[in-house]
């Protein structure tokens, strides 16, 4: 019997076809990092201090710059990170009253005479030092008591992710891929363009968790999908590189985020490419795979026959004899099917875990490194640059030394890394900084790993539910990640480094039970995962056979398909 692995040889592992789908298929993770990351721009929490009517009066008949304003009318005060303007309270006077003038206004009042001033709420809003541009935080005012809503517009985004992950992969393996990517990007389509008309905070999160619904679960589809649409030699390259993708976004989002001062159109153009991806239904067929994990068998060969002639290649009668992957009544992928057996509970299992260490340290260390200060804009683009050779370091080790060494080597450096920034003193600021960004180095490799891990340790009819199910602790981290970072801060500043180098190391520790998928077939049933032995002797009685075939048969592999 014939199994797809050896119909896919002779169609072509990594064609024409294959090229053509992964391209436009690789645009999905562009949007996605938007999406990911955009509260920093979407979010950003300028330098603020209350409003005062009297104040702005004055301002305005004075022609005083905002700078100008604050700096003669608003007190310092100590904060966490050291003195600064007071941004929750103001001066309770009458400024009309005090004589202030217009030429030399800092030499009216000092600061010792504001700080000794009474003080009040910020009742009549606040000032902004973000001329020209807007945030969602200074259009709804959230700052000082309001400010964790902000935390509220990431969570829900998570919560959203964490849903759609399983809803859409369970969805996924019952109606197909394909099917299920676009009616996820209509749903998100739609829910985008509401997150940017959004007339009220209530409304954006909701909104907001809706749109995360179907984001990441559309991702998620569009990497098995050409995951199971190439050979094993090319499964590494393009899942690496369909990662790769998502840090080339993070150079662009800084971009367009300079470009795009309002954060109402930014989140229209993190919507545009969803639209777009809507027009995939006639240039994408369905995955073969799963066509025949459905025992379609006839809609598998016809899609197969299809990928052939775009290739240049025809099919050999070896096509006829192709088994059903899966003989049995057809069953839908059940979430209790991640545990049916031993091998299974422990990938579920060491995968989850890794999933969970690798969101909170990457966006750890990211948000540590924006508490530095200094340009936004220059920040993420050096946050993208550093990510961009972890994916060449996957690429020049995964197919000569394995997939699980460099795994946990990855966590282990991240680990370690992290472990050692916490014990450099402030004072060696530039060591401090670069041996964070190895711990950032090591992680992103981790997190673009265990995503095709994950991917080739499923069996075809659960492929797509367990890296749905799995990734949701992905997103269990990236709720937690913030408040980790910024809870423990205030007890020590660099006691979140220490957990996330613990959970680093045990990371890497537990992906040594994982067993090696270099070169191995991907499996199809819950069966191939209990014998692989079994599957990599079909797959080899398979090769023989094709080895005995006559060499005019053999030949034919080269002519023009019908």
């Amino acid at each position: 019997m014939t199994t797809f692995e050896d119909i896919l040889e002779e169609a072509g592992p990594f064609g024409r076809c294959q090229m053509r789908i992964f391209s436009i298929f690789c645009l999905v993770s562009i949007p996605f990092s938007f999406v990911y990351v955009g509260i920093v721009f979407q979010g950003f929490t300028p330098e603020h201090w209350c409003r005062d009517p009297g104040v702005s009066e004055i301002r305005e008949r004075c022609g005083w710059s905002l700078q100008d304003a604050r700096r003669a009318t608003v007190p310092l005060i100590n904060s966490s990170a050291g003195v600064a303007y007071s941004q929750c309270e103001r001066i309770d006077m009458d400024w009309n009253a005090t004589g202030l003038t217009c030429d030399n206004p800092e030499s009216d009042f000092v600061q010792a005479q504001l700080s000794s001033l009474p003080m009040t709420g910020c009742t009549d809003g606040w000032e902004y030092d973000y001329e020209g541009r807007q945030s969602f935080v200074t259009e709804f005012d959230l700052v000082c008591a309001d400010s964790w809503y902000v935390d509220m517009f990431q969570a829900t985004l998570g919560i959203g992710f964490l849903v759609g992950s399983i809803a859409i992969g369970y969805m996924a393996d019952k109606y197909g891929r394909m099917k299920s990517f676009l009616m996820t990007n209509l749903f998100i389509g739609v829910t985008g363009i509401l997150v940017a008309t959004s007339p009220n905070y209530i409304a954006l999160l909701v909104f907001r968790a809706l749109f995360g619904f179907g984001v990441k679960g559309g991702w998620m589809v569009g990497y098995v999908l050409i995951t199971e649409l190439v050979g094993v030699e090319y499964r590494r390259t393009v899942g690496v590189t369909y990662q790769m993708i998502f840090s080339l976004g993070i150079l662009v989002l800084p971009l367009l985020a300079y470009f795009i001062p309002n954060w109402r159109w930014l989140q229209v153009v993190f919507t545009i490419p969803y639209i777009c991806f809507l027009t995939y239904y006639w240039f994408i067929p369905e995955s073969p795979r799963w066509l025949l994990s459905q025992n379609k068998r006839s809609e598998a060969l016809e899609i197969t026959k299809m990928i052939a002639k775009e290739n240049k290649k025809t099919l050999s009668k070896n096509i006829e004899t192709l088994k059903v992957e899966n003989t049995d009544p057809v069953s839908t992928a059940s979430f209790m099917d991640l545990f049916k057996t031993s091998k299974l509970r422990t990938y579920t299992f060491i995968l989850s875990f890794n999933w969970f260490t690798s969101a909170v340290v990457y966006q750890g260390l990211i948000m540590r490194l924006g508490i530095l200060g200094g340009n936004v804009y220059v920040d993420f683009l050096i946050s993208g640059i550093v990510e961009l050779p972890a994916a060449f370091l996957i690429l020049l080790t995964i197919e000569r030394i394995g997939r699980r060494l460099p795994f946990a080597t990855a966590n282990i450096v991240a680990g370690a890394a992290c472990l050692i920034t916490a014990f450099i003193p402030d004072s060696m600021f530039w060591l401090k900084s670069a041996v964070a960004c190895v711990g950032r180095l090591g992680i992103t490799m981790a997190f673009e790993m265990v995503v095709f891990v994950n991917t080739e340790l499923y069996p075809t009819v659960i492929r797509n539910l367990g890296v749905s199910v799995c990734s949701t602790m992905c997103d269990i981290g990236g709720i937690i990640a913030p408040f980790l970072l910024y809870r423990l801060a205030v007890i020590w500043q660099e006691l979140p480094l220490i957990i996330f180098g613990a959970l680093a190391f045990v990371a890497g520790g537990l992906v040594l039970l994982l067993p090696e998928t270099k070169g191995v077939p991907l499996p199809e049933t819950i069966d191939d995962i209990e014998c692989p032995n079994r599957n990599k002797e079909n797959h080899l009685k398979s090769q023989q056979l094709q080895n005995l075939l006559p060499s005019d048969v053999t030949s034919n592999k080269d002519v023009t398909a019908v």
